[in-house]
């Protein structure tokens, strides 16, 4: 007996079992937030112990809620959000990145340790997934807390990896434009 296989037309459920299209923008919206979160598993795997990698699990967590709050457009199912105090943990954690770290002159280019570079690679990703947010929310009924938090999120990514690096002594590797130049 062969089993059906739901998805092999091109559509798929959402968290209140409305089809939609496996093209839907909420549908590229949620695969972008799942990259993310295989991303940060990456980057927890060369994290060294202690509050970083702490903070990545909870985070992971996070946009495992974030993706429940997409997929259940208007909140007609019962289900997990993103609250403005998720918001606001990230907020005290870029705080404290920023307090800790020096002053930028300049852009950096992304790299350093491996656990650096991994998450350099999750904040990209997290920026695509908060532009697909902000074109799903401007035709689409979206939680206003869900883009907010992807934006914070990818600062938090920036200043982590470059925590990453501070804490193990690489240095930043800064871009200098023509202006920064030598002979500029």
């Amino acid at each position: 007996m062969t089993r059906k296989h739901h998805g092999d037309q091109g559509q798929t459920s959402l968290f209140d079992g409305a089809r939609v299209s496996k093209t839907d923008d909420r549908i590229a919206a949620l695969g972008s937030v799942d990259e993310l979160n295989s991303a940060l598993g990456v980057a927890m795997s060369s994290c060294p112990a202690g509050d970083h990698l702490d903070r990545l699990a909870w985070v992971q967590t996070r946009l495992f809620t974030l993706g429940s709050d997409l997929a259940n457009p208007g909140g007609r199912a019962r289900g997990d959000c993103i609250t403005s105090s998720d918001v606001a943990a990230l907020d005290a954690w870029l705080d404290g990145y920023r307090a800790d770290l020096p002053l930028l002159q300049h852009f950096i280019l992304p790299g350093g340790t491996p656990a650096a570079a991994s998450v350099n690679l999750a904040r990209t990703i997290c920026r695509r997934a908060e532009r697909e947010v902000f074109r799903l929310a401007s035709e689409s009924a979206v939680s206003p807390e869900v883009p907010v938090f992807l934006n914070r999120l990818s600062d938090v990514l920036f200043e982590l990896a470059r925590a990453l690096n501070h804490e193990a002594g690489v240095p930043e590797n800064v871009w200098l434009g023509p202006r920064d130049r030598p002979g500029g």
